[in-house]
């Protein structure tokens, strides 16, 4: 009977996990749009003040719920010499949010440069992958058309993944929501969608 009820109970109440990678340079905003989210999706959870967020060196983690799904958020460093560290999350990872500072125009060939290597590896082929043009409450920022005309080369190595370019502002809460709303349900399409037969030569 104990077996039946726990199994029925995990059934009703368990939720199934998801790890999605949260990549840019530093400074991009990437802990910031971390903490948003937790606020906006942890009911009880009291966020740490965004305007004192420092420099991640190293590893953030943050865990939401949405519906049956549950995100773990790994928040990586995005110093050059922490991007180096990146591809070791890559095989564990179902998403891929990649955050870039839209006022950092003299940057953007740097994280066009990161973008490029993160998305040419074979282990992330087919990861659904959320671009967020942050910072847009800033005037005069790049726009996303901005943005994707400068990526634009890339678009071959993204494929057919499921991928969106947004406006987002991390620090007032713009985007968030519907970011996060759109991984989850690409992540949870693509976990279920058949593997593609490779072509045998």
């Amino acid at each position: 009977m104990y077996t039946l009820l726990s199994g029925l109970y995990k059934y009703v109440f368990q939720k199934d996990e998801y790890c999605v990678l949260i990549l840019g340079l530093d400074n991009a905003g990437k802990t910031t749009f971390l903490e948003q989210t937790k606020t906006k999706f942890s009911r009880n959870y009291k966020g740490m003040n965004l305007s004192k967020i420092t420099t991640t060196v190293g590893l953030n983690i943050g865990t939401i719920d949405v519906g049956k799904a549950r995100l773990m958020f790994w928040d990586l460093g995005g110093q050059e010499e922490l991007q180096s560290l990146w591809d070791k999350y890559y095989a564990e990872s179902h998403g891929v949010i990649y955050v870039i500072d839209s006022t950092d125009e003299e940057r953007l060939s740097e994280s066009k440069n990161a973008f490029e290597k993160m998305i040419s590896s074979e282990v992330l082929e087919g990861v659904p992958l959320l671009v967020l043009a942050n910072k847009q409450d800033v005037e005069n920022c790049l726009s996303v058309p901005d943005i994707k005309t400068a990526f634009s080369d890339c678009a071959p190595k993204i494929g057919k993944r499921d991928c969106l370019v947004q406006p987002c502002s991390a620090l007032s809460g713009q985007g968030v929501n519907d970011g996060i709303e759109w991984m989850v349900k690409c992540v949870i399409r693509n976990i279920h969608r058949p593997p593609r037969q490779k072509d045998i030569t």
